[in-house]
């Protein structure tokens, strides 16, 4: 049996909208969006990132031993799943972004595309990832 760690990104969500939205009710919009499975919105997720578990393991033992973002990480072993969204984005950045100088060449460039993915969910505070444990 194989196991991986898949990062699936928020990639687009279906409303059914059949006017322009006036800008001056862009924000609740957003708001819909944000409760949008409460009002039948379809969110659409996309692999970004698939890990081998055993290498995802070691990948955030990278990690500040103790720290915030290791316990957050460390829920994919502990819970199946974890959600990244904007209230991680800053603790994550720099968590990953210290941990480089300790990293393979292979962390490294997940952790570079972790930051990444991290400056789009920046960028658009809809945008979160999904974080699964895949047993094969």
């Amino acid at each position: 049996m194989s196991e991986t760690v898949v990062f699936s990104q928020l990639s687009r969500k279906f409303i059914d909208e059949n006017d322009a939205t006036p800008a001056e009710a862009q924000q609740v919009v957003y708001y819909s969006l944000a409760i949008g499975h409460h009002l039948g919105i379809i969110d659409c997720l996309e692999a970004a990132l698939t890990c081998p578990w055993d290498e995802y393991l070691a990948w955030i033992a990278t990690l500040a031993e103790g720290s915030e973002a290791r316990r957050k990480m460390e829920g994919v072993p502990k819970y199946g799943e974890i959600v990244i969204d904007f209230n991680h984005v800053q603790m994550l950045a720099r968590a990953f972004d210290d941990a480089r100088a300790v990293q393979t060449p292979q962390q490294q460039e997940w952790s570079k595309l972790m930051l990444s993915m991290l400056h789009d969910i920046h960028q658009e505070s809809a945008i979160y990832l999904m974080v699964r444990r895949h047993r094969d």
